[in-house]
C-alpha cells in the first residue's frame, strides 16, 4: 500500500509562486506514474500535470510554461512548482502516483490566489 501526503499549499497573491510537495511511504517504484489534479469549488476534479512511467509530460494549456512537476526518489517525493499564479488557479491540489500493482491520492492540499 502506498500513502501520498501533500503540502505546501497556502494563500499567495497573484503573480507569486509556490512549490506543492508530495511526500510517499510504502512500497513505491521509482519510476512510477506521477501526477498533479486540481479540484476548484462547485467544479469537477481536472488534471494539471502528470508524467507517465516512461517519462512522457503532459501539461494542462493553462497552467503550460508556468508549472512544472519533478521528482526527487531519492526522498520519496515529487513536487509541483507553480509560477505566476492567478486567481483562477484556486483549488484543492491532489498528488496521485500510481503502477501496476497500485494507485493512490493524496488527501489535497489548498490552493487560495488572492490579493
Amino acid at each position: 500500500q502506498v500513502h501520498l501526503v501533500e503540502s505546501g499549499g497556502g494563500l499567495v497573491q497573484p503573480g507569486g509562486s509556490l512549490r506543492l510537495s508530495c511526500a510517499a511511504s510504502g512500497s513505491i517504484f521509482s519510476a512510477d506514474g506521477m501526477g498533479w489534479w486540481r479540484q476548484a469549488p462547485g467544479k469537477e476534479r481536472e488534471v494539471v500535470v502528470i508524467r507517465t512511467s516512461t517519462g512522457a509530460t503532459t501539461t494542462r494549456d493553462t497552467v503550460e510554461g508556468r508549472f512544472t512537476i519533478s521528482r526527487d526518489n531519492s526522498k520519496n517525493m515529487v513536487y509541483l512548482q507553480m509560477n505566476s499564479l492567478k486567481p483562477e488557479d484556486t483549488a484543492v491540489y491532489y498528488c496521485r502516483r500510481w503502477s501496476a500493482t497500485y494507485d493512490s491520492w493524496g488527501q489535497g492540499t489548498q490552493v487560495t490566489v488572492s490579493s
